[in-house]
């Protein structure tokens, strides 16, 4: 069954590359001028600058639309840039490669009260604006404050673009030219724009944007090098501990054995308390089995889901760095996500099929439940979350308010794509995965489960079990969170990928360890508290979250809060399954490897 697993992810990983590569290719992208062609600004969003998710339109603010004569369009947007909120509109400057525009008014405007009230709340709260010029963002405030709170708006803009050959190569923006904010103020807004030549080459040009102080700091290596020193430590404290012990066991077990000890009536061993003794009741299915194999197969999906993107990110050189096309790696994700529910329906499918190996018909239904559950469990959770973030960002009418085309696109994506290929996969699941080899034949009566130590409550262990794996990514969390909420361009997958791998090797051994300590008190439901375990790392996270958000920024309203931690509950939910399936599979290998070593009369 594992090696048909495997297959089946191999497989699901090159498709889903290999489509996530042609539909995020989409967009605007090598873009070559000849002199004088026209050369489009567009106005893009407007917000607080402490609220990176409260964006509303360009226009949402009174500035000089479009003169008379020029067309007013938006720019049709990927699926990626609708959900990142993005609201592509030409800004009506005249603008021509390689040449230069004298101070140019666009409009001339008297504030009226409602005008000049808008503005003076934009300058309060610190609102700025992003414009796209060829691909490439620039930002500027609206305007500013003085020392006695007197309200200023910027009505000059000096644009500064650098060019090689036919590329447009950097993008400048200065905002010049304060005037105070009042009723009935005259304000003429203008711009000019001067051409630059640049050695730059092309494939260079968004370097710039890129905080390479920050995400090559000498304090994210250092936590690197903590993280895989923490794995050899962890390795080899695992390996000691247990097998050691392990060693110890099998060493009295056999000479009990030797020794002529009269086993028990049913489960064939002595009356000594250990491991040993559940060798009968260890590999009986987890309780709600359907439940449990639909998380475990949405927890390899994702598996999967994050070695696509990442290995999509790093190998951008080859295809364009995900971070210059705006919403191409949420599209990536969405489109990756979708592909790789093959890998979620054939790992629940399989999962079940261990201790359901016959299609019989009075399991019919139970096959059809755990398929539904598979492919509706995390979509639902997903759905009633930014249902309700939807609600409140309709009511703020913000650009993150999903459009209807955009909410159809998604569901399109789910009908065709995920759940089919969910069907497809639980099926080969079912029908063709390798029957279960359990090494330990499953009594008739499950044992009583004995009253262990407080220390050994599953609960108490799985909440400890997370703290060595969050430990291990706690580090590239900050830097993350900083990425998604603090205006930074994430670049450093190759860290992403240590840090998953390093996760994934934490998550195992800690894992095991629980396992071990479970069992040695004679508590066979291993299954769920390995899943729990290990995804207790997610909790951390989301309590860390907590923490980053009260200070670490400067976030306010309603809309923000709610942006936020709904965004980071997905994340976390997410991140448990992910990590729960770690444990799973961790756990199983061990039990597997330590009850096959033994002799059961």
């Amino acid at each position: 069954m594992m090696a048909a697993c495997r297959r089946v992810v191999a497989f699901a990983l090159l498709v889903s590359a290999g489509l996530v590569h042609r539909v995020a290719e989409a967009g605007e992208r090598n873009h070559k001028y000849a002199e004088g062609d026209e050369v489009t600004l567009w106005v893009n969003k407007v917000g607080p600058y402490h609220n990176p998710h409260e964006t509303y339109e360009y226009y949402d603010l009174p500035f000089c639309k479009p003169v008379e004569g020029v067309e007013t369009r938006r720019r049709s947007n990927s699926l990626g840039e609708q959900l990142e909120g993005h609201e592509l509109m030409n800004s009506g400057y005249l603008l021509s490669f390689t040449k230069d525009v004298a101070k140019t008014k666009v409009c001339s405007m008297k504030l009226s009260a409602e005008d000049a009230k808008t503005f003076a709340s934009a300058v309060d709260n610190r609102y700025w604006y992003q414009l796209y010029l060829d691909d490439l963002p620039l930002w500027g405030m609206v305007g500013e404050a003085d020392e006695t709170g007197a309200q200023s708006i910027y009505t000059h803009r000096k644009l500064s673009l650098g060019y090689n050959g036919p590329n447009v190569i950097e993008v400048n923006m200065t905002s010049e030219n304060l005037v105070r904010i009042e009723e009935g103020a005259d304000l003429d807004f203008t711009y000019e724009v001067t051409w630059i030549p640049s050695t730059t080459a092309f494939a260079n040009r968004f370097d710039r944007y890129l905080d390479v102080d920050f995400f090559g700091h000498q304090i994210h290596w250092l936590s690197i090098f903590n993280s895989t020193m923490m794995v050899v430590f962890l390795c080899g404290l695992v390996s000691l501990i247990l097998f050691r012990t392990l060693r110890n066991d099998f060493a009295r077990y056999a000479k009990e054995d030797l020794g002529g000890h009269a086993p028990g009536p049913e489960h064939g061993i002595s009356e000594e308390s250990g491991w040993k003794q559940v060798h009968g009741d260890v590999f009986r299915a987890p309780l709600h089995l359907m439940f449990f194999s639909a998380l475990y197969g949405i927890g390899c999906q994702f598996l999967a889901l994050v070695l696509v993107v990442v290995g999509w990110a790093i190998a951008g050189p080859l295809h364009g760095d995900v971070y210059e096309e705006r919403g191409e790696l949420v599209t990536s994700v969405i489109v990756a996500y979708a592909l790789t529910c093959l890998v979620a329906g054939y790992t629940s499918g399989s999962y079940y099929r261990q201790f359901f190996p016959t299609p019989r018909s009075e399991q019919s239904s139970q096959w059809q439940k755990t398929m539904l559950l598979t492919v509706f469990l995390f979509p639902v959770l997903v759905l009633t979350v930014v249902f309700g973030l939807n609600i409140i960002a309709e009511y703020y009418d913000t650009t993150h308010a999903l459009h209807l085309s955009t909410i159809f696109k998604i569901f399109a994506i789910w009908l065709f794509v995920s759940l089919p290929l969910t069907v497809v996969g639980t099926l080969f699941g079912r029908h063709w995965a390798g029957k279960a080899d359990f090494p330990c034949r499953i009594n008739s009566m499950a044992r009583p489960i004995p009253l262990g130590p407080w220390y050994t409550h599953p609960a108490l262990i799985a909440a400890v079990t997370g703290i060595l794996p969050f430990g291990s990514i706690f580090i590239e969390m900050y830097f993350i969170f900083t990425s998604f909420w603090n205006y930074k361009f994430y670049y450093v997958y190759h860290f992403l990928l240590l840090v998953y791998l390093i996760l994934m090797v934490v998550s195992i051994c800690t894992t095991i360890v629980a396992v071990y300590f479970l069992l040695n008190v004679e508590n066979y439901h291993w299954q769920w508290l390995s899943f729990m375990a290990s995804g207790s790392t997610a909790g951390y996270v989301f309590l860390y979250s907590i923490y980053y958000f009260a200070v670490k920024t400067q976030m306010t309203g309603l809309l923000q809060t709610a942006f936020y931690f709904g965004y980071t509950f997905v994340f976390c939910a997410g991140l448990f399954l992910l990590c729960g399936a770690l444990g799973v599979i961790g756990g199983s290998l061990f039990v597997r490897r330590i009850y096959s070593g033994l002799k059961i009369d």
